[in-house]
């Protein structure tokens, strides 16, 4: 691994077509100042993940950082990209919290990290067709869909036990247990709807890097209407420190909690094998060979943030965002923002004040963020143009969305599977069994070329 970048023309000016190399770099106030612009990018989604699932803010960004510059020096320092928080967790991490607790919950990401890097050892030794071949896009697209649709319950409204000041749960006249709305949508039905609305009109109505970040713009809004409305409680600011570690928690285990975390995988191998395939695309360098690495990285990153308490990592698309705009690939501008970011973890005051958005602001977010995971899975069908004419497609993602979406639930001893968990299984299982079936029985359907059909040629275009 080299950290010998090199200097790209001048440093100072980028040409219309010229792009900027990972093994090189710009002048270091201009570096510096890309680096500064990847920590904004990443900025709102990877906080968006701890404010949702209740775990510490700062926490979250410390291991992000630390799995970002982690995951560069794994890849030989070849492959830029900053580490923020997955969203694929989100849904396992609010169910596990809600049964078990936070330390369960980071136990379960800690195993999520484990089998992540064995298959990224394993991919670095024996290729990726493996994967191809046990996921194709009809399977990924579905496991990604299912696990953001799992979630609108959630957008709407989640609730939690009333508890005394002692920690005791409290009961109503008839005995019964007394719920509360913490989250969701219906927490705070105007300031939702006032950030929801602001987020689309941002999307809309700007282009360049304001509107990839509409989250975070649309949020800062939401965030402000909430203040004037008296919503925002600012005392555990001014109690805080400014300098100091953030809070870390030791993970637990409970079987019957893991089911809920090992499907998240699947999705972490498609989006960073989407994401070495993304650079090399822009950048014109066949990175393949970096695959097991990026994955192994990223299942080490995921590994540290479940032994400390932090969300689990994946590479991040807003700062792909970011160099498709700049044309700047240089990994020294991602050793800026880790190490930027780490700066800002090591601040109590700011953890606080990211930990102050309103329930209403979430579920605001949320509402649009839930149901861009689900449609994450639709545009994975969509570029590899799945052919849902074919029954075998049609039944492999009408199954497992419905077992998602309603969130099935099978228990079996001290395990308990979930929606995501039994929709994951059904992706797989329904597709391979009616694929070999078809294929045994003389009825399976080759995949038809578009220029085989008569105008698909042109239709392809």
């Amino acid at each position: 691994m080299s950290f010998g970048w090199k200097l790209f023309g001048d440093g100072r000016t980028i040409g219309p077509k010229d792009v900027v190399a990972p093994s090189e770099r710009l002048s270091w106030p201009r570096t510096i100042g890309i680096g500064l612009q990847h920590i904004v990018a990443m900025f709102g989604a990877t906080f968006l993940v701890p404010l949702l699932t209740g775990f510490p803010p700062a926490t979250t960004l410390f291991f992000s950082a630390l799995g970002t510059l982690l995951f560069l020096v794994i890849t030989g320092n070849r492959l830029p990209s900053y580490l923020g928080s997955s969203f694929a967790f989100i849904a396992p991490i609010i169910a596990a919290t809600t049964s078990s607790g936070h330390a369960v919950a980071t136990g379960g990401i800690l195993a999520a990290g484990v089998l992540l890097a064995i298959i990224g050892l394993i991919v670095h030794f024996a290729g990726v067709r493996w994967i191809e071949v046990l996921m194709p896009p009809i399977v990924t697209g579905t496991i990604v869909a299912l696990i953001g649709f799992n979630l609108a319950p959630a957008a709407w409204a989640s609730k939690s036990l009333l508890k005394d000041d002692d920690g005791r749960v409290i009961l109503d006249e008839a005995g019964q247990v007394i719920t509360v709305i913490d989250g969701g949508f219906l927490a705070s039905p105007v300031t939702a709807l006032v950030t929801l609305g602001s987020i689309i009109l941002i999307t809309v109505v700007f282009k360049g890097i304001i509107g990839r970040l509409a989250i975070l713009f649309g949020v800062a809004i939401g965030y402000t209407f909430a203040a004037v409305r008296g919503e925002i409680d600012y005392t555990k600011i001014s109690e805080a420190k400014w300098f100091g570690l953030p809070e870390f928690t030791s993970p637990q285990f409970d079987i019957s909690v893991l089911g809920l975390f090992l499907p998240v995988v699947f999705v972490l191998v498609a989006e960073n094998i989407g994401h070495v395939k993304s650079v090399a695309a822009m950048t014109g360098e066949n990175l393949d060979k970096l695959s097991g690495r990026a994955l192994f990285a990223d299942g080490l990153a995921t590994s540290f943030a479940g032994l400390g308490g932090g969300s689990g990592t994946t590479t991040y698309a807003e700062n792909i965002g970011v160099m498709a705009a700049t044309r700047v690939y240089s990994t020294a501008a991602y050793w800026v923002a880790g190490i930027g970011a780490l700066l800002l973890s090591l601040s109590p005051k700011f953890g606080a004040a990211i930990a102050t958005v309103p329930a209403g602001v979430l579920g605001g977010a949320a509402t649009l963020l839930y149901g861009m995971i689900g449609m994450l899975g639709v545009r994975i069908w969509m570029q590899n143009r799945v052919d849902f004419s074919n029954p075998i497609n049609l039944t492999s993602a009408a199954v497992p969305l419905i077992v998602g979406m309603a969130n099935f639930t099978w228990n079996a001893g001290d395990l308990t599977f979930e929606g995501i968990a039994l929709g994951t299984a059904a992706a797989l299982v329904v597709y391979h069994v009616m694929t070999a079936l078809s294929k045994w029985c003389g009825t399976h359907d080759e995949p038809v070329s578009p220029a085989s059909v008569p105008g698909g040629a042109e239709l392809e275009k």
